[in-house]
């Protein structure tokens, strides 16, 4: 058993307030639960109205196939924050 987490930190230059941060955060994060199945949740900068920092873990069977589905899954992130005006500026693999 094999467990591949990463901790995911993005801009969000449009949010002016904590409603506009959690708006985002809720379609982000339920989207990725959605499509892949794995936890996720925000994990940190909850006071901070343009900054999310979101947590990912997920299991897997084999160490290969666990890194695999990780990058996936960030590629997926990076590309669906991107269509809500949103830019990842950090990933720290855990």
């Amino acid at each position: 058993m094999y467990i591949k987490s990463a901790k995911l930190t993005f801009y969000l230059p449009q949010a002016g307030s904590l409603k506009d941060k959690r708006q985002v955060a809720r379609s982000l994060i339920e989207k990725t639960r959605n499509k892949f199945n794995v936890s996720v949740c925000e994990v940190g900068r909850q006071d901070a109205h343009t900054a999310l920092a979101v947590g990912i873990s997920l299991v897997a069977s084999d160490a290969g196939h666990g890194q695999t589905c990780l990058e996936e899954i960030i590629r997926f992130m990076d590309d669906y924050s991107e269509n809500l005006g949103v830019e990842l500026m950090e990933v720290e693999e855990i």
